[in-house]
């Protein structure tokens, strides 16, 4: 059976990741959720905080693991095959990004990549807007799950006190 690999850099993850791993995870016998480590990026949360949260999140999907990843997605990928890469989409520009990696991953390694559009509840939604409501004390219910609510808010305290 087919693992999905559902890669990102998961900073902070928001309920369009969500609900593209519970997806996956409904369509796939195995999923494995990768988490970038990407030296050349400062993220607000460290990869163990990223695997932490992700791993509280997907506590109910039994087929569901959390693993971090450096490098190429298709070497990771590859590594375990039979894989292919899901991606979640929101707007166009996502695609015209993720078609170049996708053309990219299947020249080197061979892996597909698939590709599912977000639910248009979370269209909008991205790491970094939800970091930025968080910075400037917006509500962030309904963006994020309670674990990444908590994370957030105890990164930005006095922006989230009345």
């Amino acid at each position: 059976m087919t693992t999905a690999v559902v890669p990102g850099s998961f900073d902070p993850p928001t309920l369009g990741h969500v609900d593209v791993i519970q997806r996956a995870s409904t369509a796939f016998q195995d999923v494995v959720v990768a988490v970038l480590l990407n030296p050349s990026k400062t993220p607000m949360f460290s990869v163990d905080e990223r695997i932490a949260m992700l791993r509280e999140i997907a506590a109910q999907l039994d087929n569901v693991e959390v693993e971090a990843f450096e490098g190429l997605m298709a070497e990771f990928a590859a590594a375990r095959a039979p894989s292919v890469i899901l991606k979640g989409l929101r707007v166009v520009s996502d695609f015209e990004y993720e078609l170049q990696m996708a053309q990219m991953n299947r020249h080197l390694k061979g892996v597909e990549t698939m590709f599912v559009p977000t639910s248009a509840t979370h269209a909008y939604l991205s790491s970094s807007l939800v970091k930025e409501v968080a910075k400037f004390g917006g509500k962030l219910q309904g963006l994020v799950p309670p674990v990444v609510e908590r994370a957030l808010l105890s990164r930005h305290p006095q922006e989230h006190e009345s």
